[in-house]
């Protein structure tokens, strides 16, 4: 029987499930090596794909509930990873601009639209208005091209996505108002209902989710089950839209924007998401939208060419023109434009709801008796070339303008940049402390420069007890896997060493570590001092920036870190080295960042923060003359980030040494991390490529920290 019915899904069209599934993986698989051999974007081939063997092309398959539902999803989830991947400090920056583009790519559109149907197709002021708002709106089908080359975090990225989130919801508003209007249902009743519903979708999305999404992640950490409800909560969202009137799009790209700060950029659960999406979610998507197209309809139907073209001719142009008044506006770049462009031209997911809901709308009947549509059936067809034709010119446009920016940058790099690379080494004791510490190194770490994790561990030498070596070496490969879950790589060292202190710091020189990760030891006895006798010998044996965690709940659900910055912090050597981990955080994190400094301080950290803006308040360092000033309140949920120095270093004030051990009884039942910076200096330059590169030539102490910060914190 099953191989009955296996030979009669080899009937065109495919029927048995399996090899549908089998025929759409081996799709996804070839057609980016097939298509990278001639340089088509990977994007256009999965839609060219889906029209050869969908009902129009060589009906190997239907466009059957499995492909909608599928294609769906990948709609939803390209609408949510563009939100989850913005910077909202960035996105904040840019809101201005982002309204501005919003408005240009909606009006211009509108506006050439509405006359073009008016004039050359002879539409009603109705379906002039509706097939408007079909152009007005974009699908950000070019955003996974943008991604996978690594410049979704450039400023005109974010200003497109922004002005998508704008010119959407307002193109599917007049969908909405143009389908009451032919129905007889726009009255009071109807903007009543509709602006509480809006009011309603928002209060959930914005403020309710992220708090449930906080709470849900910090009780749950495995690693399915996040998963299972991150993907959950993205159909909610859609779901929600929908029943507020709006389209699912929005409601998808809302919940990616509402829960980007409590998913890290570094976290494996970023990674999941992101790795799925583009495996199955996306292409499927694209698939699907393949298997819409038509090409007969130029051999049959010369009123549908004529459409097809016009509508092409008008939406291409429309949103070309709202680029470059935004190239205009805003003084970018003509790869910047081309970038906004490309980002913005395709039509899919709004124009193929507005199209659909425009053909079933029916306003009346004609002499014959025939039902006269909002959008005939030439438009439906002719939308469908248009989104062919669009998506091909926007992912073309936007590969262009994205190469074209990571080869101005490399260019700039090579003459401005610094070639430093991070090299974080975490000493790993046990598997419950693995975890942690990795998580913290990997906020820790910039984004898109160079870096390496090591994982340590020391044995003495001389001991027969294998078991300690085997105990050992399968600690380290449990690191590794949570380490590969993020999609980053662990170099395991497994040293043999009569001192622990002696070998940490052998590996420390041997590798140019430079950030040292500790977890905080048990103290066994009374007399112990809090930090440990390792821990005290290790701040002064090794020159490198030292971080010292206690945790108390998974780094990803504290919502705020609060860091005191002791005065004159900002005259030392090493100072670039441990702030640009700062920003780590808060850019790797999304959390707000409340800074304890003085006056001086504050001015100089607000300088760095015109370039780099992350969610920031600051607040008066408390005086060193009595400790317990320190013991500030925190909330639940917070983190305390102390910096401390060493002895003879411009900040350092003799009640700091009362500080671990203060805070060991302070904070309890919170989490913390000590930061020791690296006490730099010339004498240990050729050690370190930091100072290597900034102390070339006579230069004063400040003129070499506003180099580091300057080469550290370049985007």
């Amino acid at each position: 029987m099953g191989l009955l019915e296996i030979t009669n899904g080899f009937e065109l069209p495919i029927t048995h499930q399996g090899l549908k599934f089998f025929l759409i993986l081996l799709i996804i698989l070839l057609a980016p090596l097939v298509l990278n051999r001639l340089r088509i974007p990977p994007l256009l081939g999965l839609i060219i794909a889906g029209a050869i063997i969908g009902p129009k092309g060589l009906h190997l398959m239907e466009r059957d509930s499995g492909i909608l539902l599928s294609g769906t999803a990948g709609l939803l989830y390209i609408m949510f990873l563009a939100g989850l991947e913005i910077d909202l400090e960035d996105f904040k920056k840019n809101s201005r601009k982002s309204f501005v583009f919003g408005m240009y790519t909606f009006l211009i559109p509108m506006i050439l639209g509405t006359l073009a149907s008016l004039f050359l197709f002879n539409f009603s002021m109705a379906s002039s208005l509706l097939l408007a708002s079909m152009f007005a709106s974009h699908t950000l089908i070019a955003y996974p091209i943008v991604s996978k080359l690594g410049v979704a975090k450039n400023r005109v990225v974010n200003v497109t996505v922004g002005g998508t989130l704008i010119t959407d919801t307002l193109a599917l508003l007049v969908l909405a108002i143009i389908v009451g209007m032919a129905h007889g249902e726009i009255n009071m009743m109807f903007w009543v209902k509709l602006f509480f519903s809006l009011l309603v979708f928002a209060l959930l999305i914005l403020i309710v989710l992220p708090r449930f999404g906080q709470w849900f992640l910090k009780k749950n950490e495995d690693n399915v089950t996040q998963y299972i409800f991150v993907l959950a909560i993205v159909f909610a969202g859609a779901l929600l839209a929908e029943l507020a009137g709006l389209e699912g799009i929005i409601g998808s790209f809302l919940v990616g924007l509402a829960i980007s700060p409590i998913i890290p950029r570094t976290s494996g659960l970023f990674n999941r998401i992101e790795f799925v999406g583009n495996a199955i979610f996306i292409p499927f998507f694209l698939i699907s939208v393949g298997m819409l197209v038509d090409f007969r309809v130029f051999f049959r139907d010369g009123e549908t060419v004529f459409i097809a073209i016009a509508m092409t001719v008008v939406a291409t142009a429309s949103k070309y023109l709202a680029a470059l008044a935004a190239q205009k506006s805003f003084g970018y770049s003509k790869a910047e434009r081309s970038l906004m462009f490309g980002l913005s031209n395709a039509q899919a997911a709004a124009t193929l709801a507005a199209v659909l809901v425009g053909y079933n709308t029916i306003v009346g009947r004609d002499a014959l008796g025939e039902p006269i549509r909002l959008l005939s059936e030439s438009v439906l067809n002719g939308t469908i070339i248009m989104i062919l034709v669009t998506c091909t010119i926007a992912t073309l446009e936007a590969q262009r303008g994205a190469q074209k920016i990571i080869l101005s940058e490399a260019t700039f790099a090579e003459k401005d940049r610094m070639d430093f690379t991070e090299r974080f080494l975490i000493p790993i004791r046990s598997e419950e402390t693995a975890q942690d510490l990795i998580n913290l190194a990997l906020n820790l770490k910039s984004i898109g420069k160079k870096n390496s994790l090591y994982g340590l561990s020391i044995l003495k030498p001389g001991t027969q007890d294998y078991s300690a070596e085997v105990k050992a070496q399968k600690i380290l490969n449990q690191a590794s896997s949570i380490t590969a879950a993020t999609d980053n790589f662990l170099i395991e060292l497994l040293r043999y060493d009569a001192d622990v202190v002696q070998g940490i710091a052998s590996v420390v020189y041997e590798n140019k570590i430079t950030d040292l990760i500790l977890g905080l030891h048990v103290q066994l006895e009374g007399k112990d001092s809090f930090l440990g006798q390792v821990t005290n010998r290790l701040l002064e044996k090794v020159n490198t920036t030292t971080f010292i965690y206690k945790p108390h709940q998974p780094f990803a659900s504290h919502k705020r870190h609060l860091v005191m910055i002791p005065p004159q912090a900002e005259h030392e050597l090493g100072f670039p080295l441990w702030l640009v981990k700062i920003w780590n955080i808060a850019k790797n994190t999304g959390r707000r960042m409340i800074f304890y400094v003085n006056e001086d301080t504050r001015e100089y950290l607000q300088k760095i923060l015109v370039a780099n803006p992350i969610r920031v308040e600051f607040r008066p360092f408390p005086s060193w003359d009595d400790p317990s000033n320190l013991n500030i309140l925190l909330k639940k949920d917070d983190n305390l980030i102390m910096v401390l120095s060493r002895r003879g270093d411009p900040s350092h004030h003799p009640n700091m040494d009362l500080v671990p051990d203060l805070v060991g009884t302070w904070l309890k039942d919170h989490s913390f991390i000590l930061i020791y910076p690296n006490p730099l200096d010339a004498s240990s330059a050729l050690s370190h490529d930091f100072l290597h590169s900034n102390l070339a030539g006579p230069r004063s102490r400040l003129e070499v920290i506003r180099a580091g910060i300057n080469r550290l914190f370049t985007k």
